[in-house]
């Protein structure tokens, strides 16, 4: 079953802030594919750096690993952020995931965000 994240209306989501350790791959509606850096990332959506800005309202398919194993999701693509020396951070939003891959993602943020609490560094997120 296809899980469909909806940000609540007076809260925002847990971000966990990743630098530029988790490499993501990106597939653009046209078949093109394109890598970028996970800067943050929550269960309604994250933060990329890239070499050059996704269209915004752009449908793509994103795909990172975390300990719990890989997160494959449909995502939005939102406004750039800022644009900075050899790239741009540019917002998405999940619009879908697999139940299994919300799972996988969940448990790595909660995971991140019991250790931070605990004041250890976590792993959850693989870095390349």
């Amino acid at each position: 079953m296809t899980h469909f994240p909806q940000p609540h209306p007076s809260r925002r989501a847990a971000r966990v802030q990743l630098g530029d350790s988790v490499l993501v791959a990106i597939r653009l509606e046209d078949g093109r594919r394109t890598k970028a850096k996970l800067q943050s990332i929550s269960v309604t959506g994250g933060l990329l750096q890239l070499s050059h800005s996704l269209g915004q309202g752009d449908f793509v398919e994103v795909a990172f690993q975390t300990q719990a194993g890989p997160v494959h999701g449909m995502a939005e693509v939102l406004s750039p952020t800022r644009k900075m020396a050899g790239g741009v951070l540019q917002p998405f939003r999940f619009v879908a995931l697999e139940d299994d891959d919300h799972r996988r993602l969940r448990s790595s943020l909660d995971h991140v965000v019991d250790r931070n609490m605990l004041g250890m560094k976590s792993s959850a997120f693989a870095t390349h």
